[in-house]
């Protein structure tokens, strides 16, 4: 009798242990997320808020996300490289990186292209947006669409930056971008290539005198600990890309292909919605951290956006006179 109730007892166990193996069985599919800002940064609240949940729960646990944040994975061509390879299905770059790919990419890096963030994504949105999406499967990507980092400013040690001359001789770090070097060596100043990874302690040593970056950015990254002038020169408009990788998105079912698709256009919203308030909040941190900043007047970046003009023609070659006609019809 004892023996047949151990019989019992374990055919039972047995039965809720098969049971319950959906709910502890491994992910069909596992999407990495890379990026080189913090956790707090809004492009990692609005994922783990918004992309996450809604991945994991709509594919029933058959897709789990994992969050790579601080550039634990690279920086952004690092990033990009994995997700061409297909080592890494989902990163957060900014679009400027993918000029090392195709220099059609450099359009979005044309000096005050932009001067508004919903020209910016209408255009993004639209025949541009369209465009450059065409490019990206030739290189093993995908597009998830496009959010942003926000309108870059100027910071350094030496002084306020209120004219194009202010800029002569200061060492400003500016991304491995060669319009970006261009535009800067048109405003005087002495671009210095160097990775976001350097880019603290090369201030903090007075290896640079400045850099540029959106307001988020400079915040998040505690660069008011080093620079003392903050200049709103707005020169770029720093978009960000949800880069995917083809072969992983190519693997997925349709059903989960699709899902994955919807919580990604979910997270664009949701960005899209976060990212001014954000932006307007660190400007006010920034000044209680100490920073003098100074807004520029749309009259004041008039010599500026002349300075650069000379830009549009130097890489109308590479970036084609179809993708500069559609820069020029979304530029307002």
């Amino acid at each position: 009798m004892k023996r047949q109730k151990f019989f019992v007892s374990a055919l039972a166990c047995f039965v809720l242990c098969v049971a319950a193996l959906p709910a502890f069985a491994a992910a069909e599919f596992t999407i990495k997320v890379g990026s080189i800002v913090s956790e707090t940064h809004p492009d990692m609240v609005v994922m783990k808020s918004t992309f996450v949940p809604l991945v994991e729960e709509k594919s029933g646990g058959r897709i789990k996300v994992e969050l790579y944040p601080n550039g634990q994975l690279g920086g952004d061509r690092e990033l990009s490289e994995s997700v061409q390879m297909g080592t890494l299905q989902i990163a957060l770059p900014a679009t400027s990186v993918l000029a090392g790919f195709d220099k059609r990419f450099q359009v979005l890096d044309l000096p005050f292209l932009f001067t508004t963030r919903e020209t910016a994504f209408e255009a993004l949105d639209g025949a541009l947006g369209e465009k450059l999406n065409s490019l990206l499967p030739a290189l093993g990507f995908g597009c998830l669409g496009y959010i942003e980092n926000g309108f870059r400013h100027i910071t350094n040690s030496r002084q306020p930056i209120t004219q194009p001359g202010d800029l002569k001789g200061v060492k400003l770090r500016t991304m491995e971008n060669a319009m970006h070097i261009a535009f800067f060596r048109q405003l005087g100043a002495n671009p210095t290539p160097m990775s976001f990874g350097e880019l603290y302690t090369a201030l903090q040593q007075g290896t640079v005198d400045g850099q540029e970056n959106p307001a988020t950015l400079i915040y998040e990254s505690k660069f008011y600990e080093v620079q003392k002038y903050l200049s709103t020169t707005g020169h770029v408009f720093s978009v960000v890309i949800l880069l995917s990788s083809q072969s992983f998105m190519d693997s997925l079912p349709g059903d989960l292909r699709q899902i994955v698709v919807d919580a990604a256009a979910a997270f664009v919203k949701e960005h899209r919605r976060l990212m001014p308030e954000s932006e307007v909040e660190n400007m006010k941190v920034l000044r209680e951290m100490g920073m003098a900043i100074n807004e520029l007047t749309p009259e004041q970046k008039k010599p500026f956006l002349e300075a650069t003009s000379p830009v549009y023609a130097q890489f109308e070659a590479d970036l084609t006179s179809e993708i500069m006609d559609l820069a020029r019809k979304a530029q307002k």
